[in-house]
């Protein structure tokens, strides 16, 4: 069959993206990751798949890594896949979409997306991690899939694929692993982020959820206040919004660009 795809990016992390909200592209893990081979394929961190809405919502998200396995939530991906549903529904306000780590509410703004994302859990600080005859000290979160945070003073000369593979298949975090993202503070108080990403299983543009994880636990951990803007690998700034009342965190928002690359149709 032919099939119908836009090409999209946020911040850097590329997605296919395709309506099937008829529910005719049956794509197992084999077609999902030939579509995301950037030499055999489309090209792309993941792949997201308009369907429709089961609990009232107006669509369903659905996310594919590269390696063709289903994750809970990818903010990036989410912004993209709010533009992409605004311009199938002909909205040019907000939508609303149902994903496995709940329902997020996108506000379209331009070019530029606002995700109200869904309530952070499961933070751990100070995990000591025995990496490579060394110890780590990460943080951990799940804003939407899991996280693990790890503060340096040199982040342009890490090895972010070495440490970050170590720290993804660490046994701690067994046995579905965690994203891993290396967070730098600079003079004025922003971030910068690195991060290696579960299921592309190399170092990405930009992760979403990551800089999300990033700006909440360098709240925790380096009393940075709201709004957190945290510069990508890509360049791009994205602005974390959020309410802390105790350890408890609410009204999480995400901002930044979504951006339409080309159209096409490929034969699956």
């Amino acid at each position: 069959m032919n099939l119908r795809f836009a090409k999209m990016n946020g911040a850097g992390n590329d997605f296919v993206v395709i309506d099937n909200r008829e529910g005719q592209a049956a794509l197992g893990r084999q077609a999902i990751e030939r579509l995301c081979d950037r030499h055999r394929g489309i090209g792309g961190d993941g792949l997201l798949a308009v369907e429709p809405a089961v609990n009232g919502a107006d669509f369903r998200m659905r996310y594919y890594n590269a390696d063709g396995g289903e994750a809970e939530m990818c903010g990036n991906g989410a912004r993209c896949f709010a533009r992409f549903a605004g311009k199938l529904a002909g909205r040019t306000d907000a939508v609303s979409f149902e994903t496995i780590a709940g329902v997020i509410t996108a506000q379209l703004i331009g070019e530029r997306v606002r995700l109200q994302m869904s309530r952070p859990k499961d933070l751990a600080l100070g995990l000591e991690l025995p990496v490579d005859g060394k110890t780590v000290t990460a943080h951990f979160m799940n804003t939407g899939v899991p996280h693990a945070v790890v503060i340096v003073d040199n982040l342009k000369e890490l090895d972010v694929h070495k440490l970050g593979s170590a720290i993804r298949w660490h046994e701690r975090f067994a046995p579905k692993g965690t994203n891993a993202n290396f967070i730098q503070q600079a003079k004025d108080g922003s971030l910068a982020i690195r991060t290696y990403e579960r299921g592309v299983e190399g170092e990405t543009l930009a992760c979403g959820t990551g800089v999300v994880a990033a700006a909440l636990i360098a709240n925790q951990v380096l009393g940075v206040s709201a709004p957190v803007g945290v510069r990508v690998r890509g360049g791009d700034v994205l602005e974390v919004g959020f309410e802390r009342a105790g350890g408890e965190y609410n009204a999480v928002t995400l901002t930044g660009p979504a951006d339409f690359v080309f159209e096409g149709t490929i034969e699956v």
